[in-house]
C-alpha cells in the first residue's frame, strides 16, 4: 500500500517539513503533485518527477527530482515551486492569523502532467502552514501614512 506523510504535518509556513512517499515498487517512476487553494479559491500547483529507491521509497530532502517544476535535491521544492493556474496571480495569504494554508500532497503513478480529474492517486495527504504562531497577537498599526502589523509573541 502506498502512503505519502508530511511531518510535520501543521507547522509554520517558514519551517521546513519532510515529505516521504513508502510503499512503491523498486525503481518506479511516480510524480509528486502539490496544490492549493488561495483565499479567493485561485489553485496554486507543483509537480516533480521521481524515481523511487530500492527500498521502494522517495523523499525529496535525499533524491533528486527528474523534471516537472524544478529537478534536483530541493527538499521543499514542492511548497517552493507552487505556481498559479492563471497567469500573473500571486500566492499571498490575507488572514495570517486566522487559519492556514492547506497543501495537498498527492502521489501518481507514471509522470502525471495533467490535472485530469479521473487520475486517481496512489495516496494523499495534507499539510497545513500556518503564518502566526500560537499565541501570537496580531495589532494593526495605523500611524499617518504608515500602515503595518505589530506581531507580539505570547
Amino acid at each position: 500500500m502506498v502512503e505519502v506523510t508530511v511531518t510535520p504535518q501543521s507547522s509554520l509556513a517558514d519551517r521546513p517539513v519532510q515529505i516521504r512517499v513508502r510503499g512503491l515498487s523498486p525503481s518506479q517512476l511516480v510524480t509528486l503533485r502539490a496544490w492549493l487553494k488561495d483565499e479567493q479559491g485561485e489553485c496554486f500547483q507543483s509537480r516533480a518527477f521521481f524515481r523511487a529507491d530500492g527500498a521502494g521509497e522517495v523523499d525529496p530532502g535525499l533524491h533528486a527530482a527528474l523534471g516537472g517544476s524544478y529537478s534536483g535535491v530541493w527538499p521543499m521544492g514542492l511548497f517552493w515551486f507552487l505556481q498559479p493556474d492563471t497567469l500573473f496571480r500571486r500566492l499571498v495569504k490575507r488572514d495570517v492569523a486566522g487559519s492556514p494554508f492547506r497543501v495537498r500532497l498527492e502521489v501518481f503513478d507514471g509522470l502525471c502532467l495533467g490535472t485530469d480529474p479521473r487520475e486517481q492517486p496512489l495516496a494523499s495527504c495534507e499539510a497545513e502552514r500556518w503564518y502566526v504562531g500560537p499565541g501570537v497577537q496580531r495589532v494593526p498599526i495605523r500611524e499617518g501614512r504608515v500602515r503595518g502589523a505589530l506581531f507580539l509573541p505570547p
